[in-house]
């Protein structure tokens, strides 16, 4: 994603932006145990060593003579597979912050086991990439149009000439479709999903989806607002397009919703507010962005938001606009908004 903001946006900088709300913050703003659930073509990890076969939510389907092991991945979807046990040689994406630390997209990988290819948006390097003889990379996708997320349109080209790509769409759907879709590719890379650990997130995913629905219908009455800050602009996300929000929303949370007039400019993501007027919507709870790329609650200083009735009530919550689409990454998510919902008092 872009950390400069253009002034006239192209459709890929609302996209980087859009996702910044829809995913979360804006960066550059104007600018089950079986294959079947995902709908995989591939054999599985009881034939891993065999060939390797995947239609991707494009529709494309990739055929190699084997499971690749050589694999570059988006920072999240490397986080992901890792979660089943599938280890990348590379990645792209937010992979490390300026202080060297793990970047939250990269979960649990120990990041000094990775090339890291690109670590901020526009950045991908060809040759390292060539380098680590690619057989395939993965990413997600953020619209209907097959952009492959943080693939730089400039290099787009130069990258697809060196191995295939898989994309897993996380666009204008429920969080549990591509949840689904990574546990197929996953399983079809060989991981092991029938294995304790794996089932048993899956579980507690479910546990903690019920938990959330149980949670929103005994309190209707709770608002919740996704929001992001920046140091010019708070943008507050819709839940349309975004796989969390949509998902949320399904299970009854009560949304704050942007009009879609509002949301135009933010290519129908999220709408823009100056700190003056971050107080146009009430709200009990706040989700926040968590990403490094955001400004975090912690580091706002406008009186403004100081003074929001959440913000006094300490009913701001972490988001994950970009969730690691494990399982067991994902449980938390729905657990903390359950638990903020349950225990939140009404202050709108």
């Amino acid at each position: 994603m872009p950390n400069a903001r253009a002034t006239n946006p192209t459709r890929r900088g609302i996209l980087a932006a859009g996702g910044a709300l829809g995913l979360g913050a804006v960066l550059a703003a104007c600018g089950g145990d079986d294959t079947k659930s995902g709908g995989s073509d591939a054999s599985g990890a009881a034939k891993a060593s065999g060939p390797w076969t995947f239609k991707d939510d494009r529709g494309t389907t990739v055929k190699l003579d084997k499971v690749p092991a050589s694999i570059v991945a988006f920072t999240g979807v490397a986080a992901a597979l890792y979660d089943y046990g599938i280890q990348v040689k590379g990645v792209f994406g937010p992979t490390k912050t300026q202080d060297g630390k793990p970047d939250v997209q990269a979960g649990d990988m120990d990041i000094s086991k990775v090339e890291i290819l690109g670590n901020v948006w526009g950045q991908f390097n060809v040759e390292k990439y060539a380098a680590l003889a690619p057989e395939v990379l993965i990413t997600t996708m953020f619209d209907d149009a097959g952009t492959l997320w943080y693939v730089p349109e400039e290099s787009k080209d130069k990258i697809a000439k060196l191995a295939p790509s898989v994309a897993v769409s996380v666009y204008d759907r429920q969080l549990t479709q591509p949840l689904e879709r990574m546990w197929a590719l996953a399983e079809s890379l060989g991981a092991d999903l029938k294995a304790e650990e794996a089932v048993t997130a899956k579980k507690e995913f479910e546990a903690a989806a019920e938990r959330l629905r149980k949670a929103a219908k005994a309190r209707p009455e709770i608002k919740v607002m996704a929001g992001s800050a920046s140091a010019e602009l708070f943008y507050v996300s819709g839940t349309n397009l975004s796989i969390d929000l949509e998902y949320f929303k399904a299970l009854g949370v009560n949304f704050i919703e942007p009009s879609e007039k509002a949301k135009a400019q933010g290519g129908g993501w999220f709408e823009a507010l100056s700190w003056e007027n971050v107080d146009k919507y009430g709200a009990d709870i706040i989700m926040m962005d968590d990403r490094a790329q955001a400004t975090q609650p912690a580091a706002i200083t406008e009186a403004t938001w100081k003074k929001l009735p959440a913000v006094k009530a300490g009913q701001v919550i972490p988001r994950s606009p970009e969730p690691i689409l494990s399982y067991g990454k994902c449980t938390p998510l729905l657990t903390n908004l359950a638990e903020a919902i349950e225990n939140a008092k009404k202050v709108s």
